[in-house]
Order: structure tokens, then C-alpha cells, then sequence
């Protein structure tokens, strides 16, 4: 019986020895595969913030610590959107967003197992531009437009949000082997931004508006999987 709780015992102290994989390395790179992400509210979006699925949009870079390791994030989102304005029958925009973001923080293991759940925070920076075009959808204003034989115009639209951003990250690691890691992560993203809305009415008169506001926001991104290669054996 001894015996069988010393080979137990061996056991247990060897995986927690293999599993120990990142503080043997000096750097993990890495590439998110899948993100199901939410965007920043683009205008007054009546769906509220949309949500979307990206592949291999960021990556990860991290310097690995005998307790924290040290990370670098960036992320690219490129992509063609539709959605209603101020209200379901007011505006049709249709564009295309572009938001990019970067960020810096820590990351902590709760324990070294095999899979190891860990939590870090990342401070940042993070940039939202949609361009594109608001059609007037109201039937009320349309009819009474068809009577006199016109068309409702167009405007051109604008917006873009700049700031800061603040996002907890709760996660889980598994290592297959040795020199990689497969993670799964979620996070909530606290974004404070400098906002303009810019609309140009494609009329003879062009007559360019311009609104500015600071906005608060919270972004949940649910689910994001990815994979990291740790290089640079430190013995």
C-alpha cells in the first residue's frame, strides 16, 4: 500500500513538473483563431452593439515570468456591416467598419496542472471608423415623396471612436505538449471614447453636420480560442 501511494505521489509531482511549461520558456507568440467579439455601438444602432465571428484577426505575444507573464495584444477587424438608425423605420446605413486595437498587461496561472485556468488585465488603446451610407426609410416621407415625383437623398456618414479601454480576462490553457498551448479565453472590455459623427446630404447643397460626443461602453467577448508556441528555453 506504500508503495502505491509513493508511486501515486511520484505521478502527481511529475505532471505538475511537465505541465510547468511556460516558465521554462522565455516567450510565447501566438494567433486567436476564432473570436465571437462585440463591436462598439457605431451611431445610435437601434440592434444595440453587434456581435460578430472573426478568425485569425489578432495575436499575442507574451515574456514570460516565474509568477506573471507579461503580454502585448493586437487586433484587426475589417468588415462590411448593414443595420437601422435611430429607429426601425427611420435610416438604412449601410458601410463598412474598420477597428483596430492594442493593448498591454499581466497574466497569472491559479495553478499548474495540465490545464491551467488563469485570469490577466490589459489597458489599451482601441480605434472604431465606420464609413458608409443613410437612406431615409420612413414609408410616411417616402410616399409623400413619390407623390411629388422626388427622392429622398442620401447622406454620406461618418464615425469614429478613439480611447482607452480597460479588459479583465478569465481563461484556460492546455498543453498538448510541451512547446504549445491551446487557450480559451473571455473577456469584458470597459471602452471610454472620444466620438464624431459626421453626415454630408448628397444634395445640391452639401451641407456637412458634425456632432461630438465621449461615450462609455462595456464590450463582452464571450469566446476567443487560439493557440501560442513558447520559444527561448531558458535552461
Amino acid at each position: 500500500m506504500i508503495k502505491t501511494y509513493l508511486l501515486l505521489s511520484f505521478l502527481m509531482l511529475s505532471t505538475l513538473a511537465y505541465s510547468q511549461t511556460n516558465g521554462d520558456y522565455l516567450y510565447s507568440v501566438g494567433v486567436r483563431g476564432y473570436s465571437y467579439m462585440q463591436l462598439p455601438k457605431i451611431m445610435n444602432q437601434t440592434a444595440g452593439n453587434s456581435y460578430l465571428n472573426t478568425y485569425f484577426n489578432s495575436f499575442i505575444l507574451k515574456f514570460n515570468d516565474n509568477l506573471f507573464s507579461y503580454r502585448l495584444n493586437g487586433g484587426y477587424v475589417n468588415h462590411d456591416m448593414t443595420f437601422r438608425n435611430n429607429c426601425e423605420n427611420c435610416e438604412l446605413v449601410s458601410g463598412k467598419v474598420k477597428d483596430y486595437s492594442f493593448k498591454v498587461g499581466f497574466e497569472k496561472n491559479f495553478t499548474y496542472s495540465r490545464f491551467q485556468p488563469y485570469f490577466a488585465l490589459d489597458l489599451g488603446y482601441r480605434s472604431n471608423k465606420f464609413n458608409g451610407t443613410s437612406n431615409n426609410i420612413n414609408p410616411i416621407l417616402n410616399a409623400q415623396a413619390d407623390m411629388l415625383s422626388t427622392s429622398l437623398p442620401s447622406n454620406q456618414v461618418i464615425a469614429t471612436k478613439e480611447g482607452f479601454t480597460i479588459t479583465p480576462v478569465f481563461g484556460i490553457k492546455m498543453n498538448p505538449i510541451r512547446e504549445i498551448s491551446i487557450f480559451v479565453e473571455s473577456n469584458l472590455e470597459f471602452f471610454y471614447s472620444y466620438e464624431r459623427q459626421e453626415s454630408i446630404p448628397q444634395d445640391a447643397a452639401n451641407i456637412r453636420s458634425l456632432e461630438k460626443f465621449h461615450k462609455t461602453e462595456y464590450l463582452f467577448n464571450p469566446v476567443s480560442v487560439g493557440i501560442q508556441f513558447h520559444i527561448g528555453n531558458k535552461n
